[in-house]
């Protein structure tokens, strides 16, 4: 063998063997076991029958919702998460219990930042979109803890769907009570402005007083044609002068006069100041118009109301888990022999192109 040979002997152990044996000394010594506990879930959306169903055509279904499962899954890996389950159980202390695994723990006094990154290595999510199912691995050094971590991982989460269904709930119905509000404020102008015509006019109804209106006109018209007739008898078989005559040309003045004066108030003749008969009808059917419209608003916000309610009531989102918090009796991490294997492939790889390198160099020269 040449210098060279040696050379390349030297190097190999420096930096294949040598490390690889370091790494597999550690792995086998000081790195401590890792437990796994896995929880497995969905979210899930319940709905029950309602007696309001028909008024919004509703449907019973029974699903998942995937939009809240998104939610989920980003919300578990979030520093919000982290300090929840920091509360219920001090995760520094949990990951720096081995203290001669400087490589796989967590250093005592991490920052949050640093237990956020730390809790997404022994934190593992498996989320499948098309069943919205959701799998949580969680790794500690001691099988309890792995399996306590699981627990508080899964009673925040049900906590946090729990608060989207109340925020739901409550817009639901917010927004429904609001038009219910205004429906109802409406009603109350509408029938104070009905209120304030009729003390105004003393008047309930125009209607039914403009019939009793005509009716009188008829009657007056019927008196004046007996009279005119009579007139015209009395003209043809006494003298001018005759008192009889007199009295039914006064008769037939005074009727045609009220005649006009009724006429007048209903507002079939111009002339007058004061405010005739068919404005009022007309200012008493515009308010009436907008009283009914009022009262078909109310009850159709009323009955959106009491659909908004009950199908609040009757939505219910809840986490079902498929898979409780397991409590592990067999460590499955670290993975030594892989670790070493991957290791020793890194090693060898970048020895061997290092090689090459140099023979090419030395072959170009």
């Amino acid at each position: 063998m040449r210098f060279r040979h040696w050379v390349v002997l030297l190097s190999f152990l420096a930096m294949v063997v040598g490390p690889t044996a370091y790494v597999g000394f550690y792995l086998f010594t000081y790195a401590a076991d890792q437990y796994v506990s896995r929880v497995g879930f969905a979210v899930r959306n319940e709905e029950s029958s309602s007696a309001f169903e028909f008024l919004g055509n509703l449907s019973s279904i029974s699903g998942s919702s995937s939009s809240d499962t998104d939610i989920l899954y980003e919300f578990i890996q979030t520093q919000e998460m982290v300090v929840s389950v920091n509360e219920s159980y001090d995760l520094r202390e949990i990951y720096s219990k081995p203290e001669e695994d400087w490589y796989f723990r967590l250093e005592p006094d991490a920052s949050i930042e640093d237990l956020v990154a730390f809790w997404g290595e022994m934190v593992l999510l498996n989320y499948d979109p098309g069943t919205g199912l959701i799998e949580v691995e969680v790794r500690a050094f001691d099988p309890q803890d792995a399996q306590n971590i699981a627990q508080r991982i899964f009673d925040r989460s049900n906590a946090m769907i729990n608060e989207l269904s109340a925020v739901a709930r409550s817009d639901l119905t917010r927004y429904a009570q609001e038009e219910l509000d205004q429906a109802v404020e409406r009603l109350k102008e509408a029938r104070q402005a009905l209120t304030i015509f009729r003390n105004r006019t003393q008047i309930v109804d125009p209607s039914a007083d403009i019939q009793g209106q005509m009716g009188l006109l008829n009657s007056l018209q019927a008196q004046l044609a007996d009279t005119l007739i009579e007139q015209d008898l009395l003209a043809g078989t006494t003298r001018d002068s005759d008192p009889r005559v007199q009295a039914a040309q006064r008769r037939a003045e005074v009727i045609q006069a009220r005649i006009e004066a009724e006429r007048r108030k209903m507002g079939m003749v111009g002339g007058d100041e004061q405010e005739v008969f068919a404005d009022l009808v007309g200012q008493f059917e515009s308010l009436q118009v907008g009283l009914e419209f009022a009262e078909e608003a109310y009850l159709a916000a009323l009955s959106a109301y009491d659909s908004a309610v009950a199908e609040a009531r009757r939505q219910s989102r809840y986490l079902a888990a498929y898979l409780r918090p397991t409590l592990a009796e067999t460590p499955e991490y670290p993975q030594r022999w892989i670790l070493l294997t991957i290791f020793c492939t890194i090693l060898v790889g970048t020895w061997t192109i290092l090689i090459l390198i140099y023979y090419s160099v030395r072959d170009r020269r």
